[in-house]
């Protein structure tokens, strides 16, 4: 059993309660963070993240609706998998598929059967209740969170289903959706482009209009590995615009280019974990070759220069996204220097022996410069893994945590911290609010 490093800013942010009380960012996360206990049989990076893989049983048996939704900007659709609940009565009439420009959630009870054409225990949304979300809910104040996957993945990846398996339980009683990345989980691509680390647009247009649908709701995002740098990229965006509530980022792979090279000095990490991510780009390239291949940059034979996943970004998605190199995709796409302009509340989860995202790419400084921040990072636990004794996953408990604290936070508000003579920091009034002392090492044990 370990207990986690906490890093974070010397003064990080007051999160102002409802009922008044006022608590630090660091001193709110620590106690909903757990010890970890890795599995004895899984006892290194590599043992953690070849597990996550492993599908033997399933546990988690969410089922969703999914919705398509149309980006005017550059006329493409992507498929968001709304969480229903399990099935409990027979099928409705109706299994259209149902485009739309507005969103939110349902609470129909999921069909019996599935969709052949979806991943499983995922359907279609039908007519009546795309028009039951399309309407909204201006007094509906459910919390509701919005997730995003890794790369090549989906709603279905057992990761993700392992986090909302409980934070949509009735005893918890969030409301989610996952937005699928363009082409993944068995989604139709009608545009000339799949997805890159740094294409937030898509996300954007889910937060405005689910912020638009349902006003009153508490909206939350957790993204991992690509998704958490897809997310973290749109948060710094965003910045003091940010109409999400709190936000978690899982094994992000942070610096593109420095988790790349430190994958190819390695033997494992250039024959093995290179080639299985480039296999599944590949995969997902041939699903949509005919589509792609419409774009005079891509070459009909590409799929067959794509080893590593390197190949792929030298292949489509620097040529298509306009960058001159894959290095510069890389440098442009990194999230690390966004996570500087992210200003809402955000936990980051780290594994020091994460064999994809080298720990020398995790964002320590960074962590401390950022008060909206605060970075827990295990000794153990892999990428996307942290399988504990019982076989469980540890990081969807104090994601969980947080963003049950975080419904009851009614505003948040920035410390000016000045240091005396002996060293000693003092949070002074700003803005007409009591500010209190912050106490809290930059890194605590």
């Amino acid at each position: 059993m370990t207990k986690p490093h906490f890093i974070h800013s010397a003064s990080t942010v007051l999160l102002r309660s409802k009922n008044g009380a006022k608590t630090a960012l660091a001193d709110l996360i620590p106690p909903l963070v757990p010890s970890y206990t890795g599995n004895p049989l899984l006892f290194n990076g590599h043992l953690q993240t070849a597990y996550s893989v492993v599908k033997y049983h399933d546990p988690f048996p969410i089922y969703y609706a999914r919705k398509l939704f149309l980006n005017p900007a550059d006329g493409g659709h992507f498929a968001v998998d709304f969480v229903l609940p399990e099935p409990t009565n027979s099928p409705p009439s109706s299994s259209n598929t149902s485009t739309s420009d507005a969103s939110g959630d349902t609470t129909k009870p999921a069909p019996a059967t599935e969709d052949p054409e979806l991943p499983p225990r995922t359907r279609f949304m039908t007519d009546p209740e795309s028009t039951e979300i399309d309407a909204g809910d201006p007094e509906d104040s459910t919390p509701m969170l919005i997730v995003l996957h890794g790369l090549t993945g989906g709603s279905h990846e057992l990761y993700l289903r392992a986090m909302l398996h409980p934070i949509v339980s009735p005893s918890v009683g969030f409301a989610a959706c996952v937005i699928n990345a363009r082409g993944c989980a068995l989604s139709k691509i009608t545009s000339k482009q799949l997805f890159n680390a740094k294409f937030t647009d898509d996300v954007r247009l889910l937060v405005k209009h689910l912020r638009k649908a349902y006003p009153k709701r508490p909206l939350f995002a957790v993204g991992f590995s690509l998704g958490a740098n897809i997310l973290t990229n749109y948060l710094g965006e965003e910045a003091e615009r940010c109409e999400l509530r709190a936000a978690a980022v899982v094994s992000n792979p942070w610096n593109l280019e420095l988790t790349d090279n430190g994958l190819h000095r390695t033997w494992i990490g250039h024959h093995v974990y290179s080639k299985v991510l480039g296999g599944n780009l590949r995969r997902l390239f041939e699903l949509h070759r005919p589509h792609l291949t419409q774009d005079p940059r891509i070459l009909p034979d590409a799929h067959t220069r794509m080893t590593h996943a390197y190949d792929f970004d030298r292949e489509v998605t620097a040529k298509v996204f306009g960058y001159h190199t894959v290095g510069s995709y890389y440098r442009a796409a990194s999230s690390i220097d966004k996570l500087l302009s992210v200003r809402i509340p955000t936990l980051i989860i780290h594994a020091k022996d994460d064999p994809i995202v080298m720990d020398g790419a995790a964002p320590y400084d960074e962590v401390k410069a950022n008060p909206w921040t605060f970075m827990v990072a295990t000794e153990g636990g892999g990428h996307i893994g942290w399988f504990e004794w019982n076989g469980e996953r540890w990081f969807p408990k104090p994601i969980v945590a947080f963003f049950r604290e975080m419904v009851g936070v009614e505003k948040v508000v920035e410390q000016e911290v000045w240091v005396d003579a002996v060293g000693y920091r003092e949070g002074r009034e700003g803005d007409g609010v009591a500010l209190g002392v912050t106490g809290k090492r930059e890194e605590s044990e």
